[in-house]
């Protein structure tokens, strides 16, 4: 497990990041901990035992209907509401085109290792009492039901108790946290506000606080800033990823908004981004194409979108 703990204070200290700023000092880490550890990334002994199909919820977790609208959640920029099911779990639904593409990046970014909310994509839900909302009132039909959505479910014991910035956090300047920053760029997440990253608290006498990129919507698409590309195949095939390697580094084509993190993509440390690619090449073919098959896409979208990870993590 990688957690910013006591034992890691003293190596953390002498940290740099990757861009030259000198890591946090070791006061300002025990600040950011609170009263347990900050996790990252944890290491996964089972990756290619991993059920990509349905997550990190699994099968048991996947939401069961009938559904019962809650209340409209006005929060970010997509539209969205939260529904509760017939074992009174909550769920948050969101729509248009961002379910398909956070569906299958919480399952990769998982799947090795980080943390990931637990969500599923349903092609059709149908919301008994469903109320007129503020946004995204056109994709909801008159009976109650919307259709190609993604459900993130909120989970007993885990608090989301603030955010993360990606130039300041216990993790700087460290392997796991370069080997994120290489998973943005495979991944062509252009969409890497600070305000996207969350921290969590789980656990009892001594939470854990897990630092999460929560928000993955803006994804599998191009890497320029386009508002309408997430989850296109086409831009995603024919965007060109890596922009420069040196003998110690390479720079990703990672054109962050906003511009004050296009740093994200730079300056990566070549051996980091071997380690990700060295744990995301023990995902199998299948592994892959099960995150694509499990947010509904197309047998020949699966397989296009898969070729591309493949192929970029052939290069890592």
């Amino acid at each position: 497990m990688f957690e910013v703990s006591k034992l890691f204070l003293a190596s953390a200290a002498v940290l740099t990041m990757s861009f030259g700023t000198p890591a946090k000092s070791e006061k300002a880490i025990e600040q950011a901990i609170g009263d347990g550890p900050a996790v990252l990334w944890r290491e996964p002994v089972d990756i290619a035992s991993r059920d990509l199909y349905y997550g990190p919820g699994g099968k048991r977790h996947e939401p069961k209907g009938p559904f019962m609208f809650d209340k409209e959640d006005m929060k970010g920029s997509n539209p969205k509401f939260n529904v509760v099911d017939q074992d009174g779990v909550k769920w948050t639904v969101k729509m248009g085109d961002e379910a398909r593409p956070e569906t299958v990046a919480a399952r990769l970014v998982w799947a090795i290792g980080y943390f990931a909310n637990e969500n599923y994509f349903l092609p059709v839900l149908r919301v008994r009492n469903m109320h007129r909302l503020r946004r995204g009132n056109r994709f909801v039909s008159p009976d109650g039901t919307v259709y190609n959505v993604r459900l993130k479910r909120h989970l007993k014991g885990e608090k989301k108790i603030s955010r993360w910035k990606w130039a300041n956090n216990p993790f700087t300047g460290t392997r796991e946290w370069n080997g994120l920053r290489v998973l943005m760029a495979i991944i062509n997440n252009w969409d890497l506000k600070d305000a996207n990253n969350a921290v969590y608290q789980v656990g009892g006498d001594r939470p854990e606080h897990l630092y999460m990129a929560s928000d993955l919507g803006a994804t599998f698409g191009t890497t320029g800033l386009s508002w309408n590309q997430r989850g296109d195949l086409q831009a995603y095939i024919h965007s060109k990823w890596i922009r420069r390697v040196t003998p110690t580094c390479i720079d990703f084509n990672v054109p962050s908004w906003p511009a004050a993190n296009r740093w994200i993509g730079r300056n990566v440390p070549r051996a980091d981004a071997k380690w990700i690619g060295h744990l995301l090449a023990q995902l199998s073919p299948n592994q892959i194409r099960d995150a694509f098959r499990a947010a509904g896409y197309a047998s020949q979208e699966v397989e296009a979108f898969s070729q591309v990870i493949e192929r970029r993590i052939a290069e890592l």
